[in-house]
């Protein structure tokens, strides 16, 4: 079985999200969120490599895929594939200056 890491970084993307739509969609859509996550997480480490690859240049960001939420398309889970699954990097809200989130400076999407 395909095992999924999520980083601390991710694990607070997921409770602040799930903060915000508790308070401005309702509970019931903060738990789907939540579910939604773990079903992306959990398909992306069957097929890890099924998100988007990022071009990018710091070494330690190399192979950086990115993919939707399932059903909440303004999340994208970044994530990095491994030989065993996928280690989850950061969940960001797709309006959001991610690239500077993810600390990479100078690049224009």
């Amino acid at each position: 079985m395909p095992t999924v890491r999520r980083r601390d970084t991710a694990r607070l993307d997921l409770v602040e999200h799930f903060v915000y739509l508790a308070e401005n969609a309702g509970l019931d859509v903060a738990d789907r969120f939540l579910t939604n996550a773990e079903t992306s997480f959990n398909a992306l480490a069957e097929q890890p490599k099924m998100g988007a690859a990022l071009a990018l240049r710091p070494r330690e960001l190399a192979g950086l895929r990115k993919w939707r939420v399932k059903d909440f398309e303004n999340y994208l889970i970044f994530y990095l594939p491994s030989p065993d699954g996928v280690s989850i990097l950061r969940v960001l809200h797709g309006s959001r200056d991610w690239w500077s989130l993810l600390g990479i400076e100078g690049w224009n999407p």
